[in-house]
């Protein structure tokens, strides 16, 4: 084997990890020693991502192929390693619905983003953007919702079926909920702080989950003679081979029975192969941790702290590429839509977060409010930074409402990946969609609204 610099297929992947690791590293200096930056509030990982994009447009040589395929794998590896975190004793049978209705506040922010998106996309294809695809707007809520991960996923499957430039639009819409998220995000603060709605929080035990999450357990033991993050990795890996085999299984019986439901079903089996690990890996967690009780094996279980760092890695990595790989010159006629879709999206957000909001988290209204903006703008990251400018310790249940609301979102939000398979067939098939997007919306509203006013009779 010729070890060579030479041999690009050997090299080529080290030295492109290589120039990530050199701008997330930059990213963090420039986050920690200039004033500017750290008070913008902009996640490391999403500054790194801007610095390579500018890089990249000056002339450095990136494999945009290579990049795209670390946000393929960083999104579902992220949720597997979510996944497999074993849920703490209080999270079970507890009682208290506002983890279902967190779930409904995020997946119906989703569905209204969803409409206005729509409404959008199909107004101006119709009239003074005619080459626009009609769906493009369910890539505001991918982006702003959902993340970068899932803006890739929907932009490239929307980019196969004619949609020239989907997944750097997506990735786009995508970077400006980051920016939308922090900038606006630390506007909004400012102007309630000036008002005076907002007041410091008493410090308190209903935040540990949020601590749990972000810091580290004391019986995270090291076997002598393997590392406890070897065994967590493995675990991940070995979940994502499963989810492979699965997906893999699950298209060629669907190619064997209905090739012509195949074309359809299995690019979005695959695009969304996260949500089968992510299943997969919450019935592997028990068979993993089945010795968790015993102290002695502390380094053969799932240790939350290690698992939460897993997933961070891959987010992290997952947000650098996919910001870096985006192709400016793919949106070039796209930039009306892409700006109305950006302002608009960040306006309906935040007017439908306001009133649900209100609702669910009646004790701790700001709190909810600004970590649900900035998680349904960005991701749970940037949420958590918002929320920790008005809540230093964590002491309300808000940042444990972004994680238990979260895991209750993905099976809430699992009709909507269907929707957006919809939406792609035709302009007719999208007006169908916006109107099942509305139904389901009124239901979400129904369980936000009068699930809580029940949840308090019964008490």
């Amino acid at each position: 084997m010729d070890y060579s610099a030479s041999n690009q297929s050997l090299w080529n992947p080290m030295t492109q990890l290589g120039i990530l690791a050199a701008a997330i590293l930059l990213a963090n200096l420039l986050h920690r020693h200039v004033r500017l930056v750290r008070r913008a509030m902009i996640p490391v990982a999403v500054l790194a991502g801007f610095l390579l994009l500018l890089l990249k447009l000056l002339g450095l040589p990136l494999d945009v192929e290579l990049l795209e395929m670390l946000v393929f794998h960083g999104i579902a590896l992220g949720f597997i390693a979510m996944s497999l975190r074993v849920p703490p004793e209080r999270e079970k049978g507890g009682g208290d619905l506002t983890g279902l209705r967190s779930g409904a506040v995020i997946v119906s922010t989703y569905l209204v983003q969803g409409v206005v998106g729509l409404l959008i996309s199909l107004i101006l294809s119709a009239t003074v953007m005619p080459q626009l695809f009609h769906a493009a707007g369910m890539l505001l809520p991918m982006g702003y919702g959902q993340g970068p991960g899932q803006a890739n996923n929907v932009g490239s499957t929307y980019e196969a079926l004619g949609f020239a430039g989907g997944r750097s639009f997506g990735m786009s819409l995508a970077a400006a909920g980051y920016l939308v998220a922090c900038v606006v995000g630390v506007v909004i603060l400012n102007v309630l702080r000036r008002r005076g709605r907002l007041t410091d929080v008493a410090p308190a035990s209903r935040g540990q989950l949020a601590r749990d999450f972000f810091v580290g357990e004391e019986n995270a033991s090291v076997s002598a003679s393997i590392d406890c993050l070897s065994l967590q990795l493995a675990k991940v890996l070995l979940t994502y081979l499963a989810t492979f085999l699965v997906t893999w299984g699950l298209t060629s019986a669907l190619a064997a029975a209905a090739p012509g439901v195949a074309k359809t079903v299995a690019p979005l089996l695959w695009g969304f192969n996260f949500i089968i690990g992510s299943a997969l890996a919450i019935g592997l967690r028990t068979l993993f941790g089945r010795n968790r009780k015993g102290k002695e094996h502390g380094a053969y279980v799932q240790t939350n702290y290690l698992l939460n760092r897993v997933s961070g890695f891959f987010f992290d990595i997952m947000i650098v590429a996919g910001i870096a790989s985006i192709e400016p010159e793919d949106i070039r006629g796209l930039w009306p839509a892409f700006a109305l879709l950006a302002v608009a999206g960040g306006v309906v957000t935040w007017l439908h977060l306001r009133v649900v909001c209100k609702a669910v988290y009646r004790d701790y209204y700001y709190q909810g409010l600004i970590s649900m903006f900035g998680m349904l703008t960005g991701t749970i990251s940037s949420g958590v930074l918002l929320l920790r400018e008005i809540d230093p310790e964590l002491s309300t249940p808000a940042a444990n409402n972004l994680i238990t609301g979260s895991s209750f979102g993905i099976v809430l939000g699992a009709p909507i990946l269907v929707l957006v398979s919809i939406a792609a067939r035709s302009v007719t098939m999208c007006w169908i969609t916006l109107g099942l997007i509305v139904v389901y919306l009124c239901l979400l509203l129904l369980v936000i609204f009068r699930l809580g006013k029940k949840g308090k009779k019964m008490r």
